[in-house]
């Protein structure tokens, strides 16, 4: 039997929503908080003057140990200039998007691109006082077929549309591309759905029931951890963690596979 632990955190590229900086040294702290064997994290920079132009994935990373990680970006350029990633390779300048680390061996990785929905919202904005209206991004989920002693199996990240309808049939987009790749499949993201709404929502457990956001006092959950071949019984703890950056809470889940 396999112990895992699997994580999923929205980074809020880093920022520390108390004094709204970005510090590497906070980020590294917050990793170092987490000790998983995988982990999903959205929201992510690469190259980014807000953030130092660091590789943000590359140093979550090195602080977990992790030799096998990927980012995938949803865009390209910096605030407030941004366009759309071309592809998953797109990595060549300033980037957003997500990323998969793993001290587990990775066999491979698969990328799934969504566009922006049509529309834009109003809503709260760490560093803003008020609402103000949003307009969505391109998504991306990431997918990686990890092995562990007991075999291959498929772990995978994303970060969903915030509008409401177009996040559920991201979501149900995902699940049928992640169907064929090696099981038990774990999706850990920010899916930007309440509650218990993702796993009605696609027939998967949600493996751990707790608030992440706003990390300060949770009510919310908005970041899960859903399970296909694997369930409840299989959780031997989960855990939001309120870390030195971001407004959103890690949700940490302890599985024996």
């Amino acid at each position: 039997m396999a112990r895992l632990r699997i994580g999923t955190f929205n980074l809020l590229h880093g920022m520390a929503v108390a004094s709204g900086q970005v510090r590497q040294a906070d980020l590294r702290a917050a990793a170092s908080a987490l000790d998983v064997d995988v982990l999903g994290l959205q929201e992510v920079d690469r190259a980014q003057p807000r953030s130092a132009k660091a590789d943000q994935a590359a140093a979550v990373a090195a602080v977990l140990d992790a030799p096998w990680w990927r980012f995938a970006p949803a865009l390209t350029g910096s605030p407030p200039r941004w366009t759309p990633a071309d592809s998953a390779d797109d990595t060549t300048g300033p980037s957003f998007g997500v990323a998969l680390v793993s001290r587990l061996r990775v066999l491979d990785w698969a990328v799934r691109s969504f566009p922006a929905a049509p529309v834009s919202l109003p809503l709260a904005v760490p560093d803003r006082p008020r609402l103000r209206r949003v307009p969505d991004q391109p998504r991306v989920a990431l997918a990686a077929i990890v092995v562990c002693p007991d075999g291959p199996f498929t772990v995978a990240t994303a970060h969903l549309s915030f509008v409401p309808g177009w996040n559920a049939r991201q979501l149900r987009a995902v699940v049928r591309w992640l169907a064929g790749m090696p099981p038990p499949r774990i999706l850990a993201g920010d899916l930007n759905l309440p509650g218990r709404l993702p796993g009605a929502l696609t027939g998967w457990a949600d493996l751990a029931r707790t608030p992440t956001y706003p990390s300060w006092r949770p009510w919310v959950q908005w970041d899960h951890v859903l399970g296909s071949g694997v369930g409840h019984d299989d959780v031997r703890a989960a855990t939001a963690l309120r870390l030195p950056v971001s407004d959103h809470c890690a949700l940490v889940v302890d599985l024996a596979l």
